[in-house]
């Protein structure tokens, strides 16, 4: 069963670090771009980072940041955890969302993925930005 399992969302204050985890199983993470998205109250969602899959001989992929996250986030690949993660660092208000990893089709707007598009999404992990 392909599945994809977010955490790590919390309260912060601004300023502040949160590390998102994305830990995905039935399927080879290596082989997937992976994605997170991002939905504020009230706003449609919108991608901020996305990682490509390796070209089918190494796990190296590149990598996608929204204009408002870069030099902020850093997403990264683990493949011996199956796990993405997205650290967050100088949080802003403006970050509070809920977060969501996923495989849609609309990733290849910026990531490559070998092996397609799985249209997965996770059940999101809610990161609050306030003082």
């Amino acid at each position: 069963q392909v599945q994809l399992v977010e955490s790590g969302g919390a309260l912060v204050p601004p300023g502040g670090s949160l590390r998102l985890s994305c830990a995905v199983s039935g399927f080879n993470l290596d082989a997937y771009a992976i994605g997170w998205y991002r939905q504020a109250p009230g706003k449609e969602r919108e991608g901020v980072s996305c990682i490509s899959s390796g070209d089918g001989s190494t796990s190296y992929g590149s990598t996608y940041y929204a204009e408002s996250v870069k030099g902020r986030f850093t997403i990264l690949r683990n493949s011996a955890k199956n796990t993405v993660y997205l650290t967050m660092n100088n949080l802003k208000p403006e970050d509070t969302a809920v977060y969501y990893c996923a495989t849609p089709s609309d990733l290849s707007t910026w990531c490559h993925s070998y092996g397609g598009y799985l249209e997965v999404w996770g059940q999101g992990t809610l990161v609050n930005v306030s003082s």
